[in-house]
């Protein structure tokens, strides 16, 4: 049987912000990548999400970000593999507090935005994360781009990891992501994202934006909750994930 993971970005509001439909989403998805206050978040909705996530039975994750609030963590900074180790345990330890707080335990660790691009391609950068991760609790899972260097370096390292693959946005022929600042970098329309989901998880492959076919391997899918679509979309991709025989549950069961 087909198995995969379905997991979301939330708790991405921040003070008198509200930003996305969290606790309508949870039911369709069944791990949650936890914002912790550098790219969005604060100590509220940490607190909110977390409890939200274990209501709904979803797996918790930390979602750790570039320190740029404006930016929503999406602008790349130039910083030292000893920052990003630094930041990803700043980050970490902050939500695993609330999780332990609340009687609940992390299951994975997933970079957000510009810091999770540049791990997929920068090695140290992606053994600093992995590496934090590992001295915090081995038993973390971590997410990365499907054979990018943050997965490679989990793997060295020894911890799980999870290649994850991403339902609305189209693909290089190296298997890196269309860059957002490209016009061609979201998928548009969810039947066709949906199919893109569907082939990477059943056939293991996805067709770059240049037409050629890559091999990807999809532990776990991304859809973004902050859309104007982002719930009917998660509802529409959980049902047609079932009715195609694919096990939709959590990385860590």
């Amino acid at each position: 049987m087909y198995r995969v993971d379905l997991n979301c970005d939330l708790g991405e509001s921040f003070g008198a912000y509200k930003i996305g439909v969290d606790e309508d989403i949870l039911p369709f998805v069944t791990s949650a990548n936890i914002a912790c206050g550098f790219h969005a978040g604060d100590p509220t909705v940490m607190r909110k999400t977390v409890d939200l996530a274990l209501k709904n039975g979803v797996a918790i994750g930390a979602h750790p970000g570039l320190p740029d609030l404006n930016g929503f963590g999406r602008r790349d900074m130039v910083i030292s593999p000893q920052e990003a180790y630094d930041l990803v345990i700043y980050q970490i330890g902050a939500l695993a507090g609330f999780v332990k707080a609340q009687g609940g335990t992390m299951q994975h660790v997933k970079p957000h935005g510009a810091l999770y691009n540049m791990a997929a391609k920068n090695k140290g950068l992606a053994e600093a994360i992995a590496e934090a991760m590992y001295k915090i609790d081995p038993t973390l899972i971590l997410f990365g781009l499907s054979g990018g260097e943050l997965v490679k370096a989990g793997e060295k390292i020894g911890i799980k990891t999870a290649h994850e693959v991403f339902a609305d946005r189209t693909y290089q022929p190296d298997g890196s992501l269309t860059p957002r600042s490209q016009p061609d970098a979201l998928i548009a329309g969810h039947e066709k994202a949906v199919a893109q989901v569907v082939r990477m998880v059943r056939e293991g492959k996805v067709t770059s934006q240049q037409g050629t076919d890559i091999a990807i391997q999809a532990d776990t899918v991304c859809i973004h909750g902050d859309g104007p679509e982002a719930l009917a979309f998660a509802r529409h991709i959980r049902e047609v994930l079932e009715r195609a025989g694919i096990c939709v549950q959590s990385i860590g069961k």
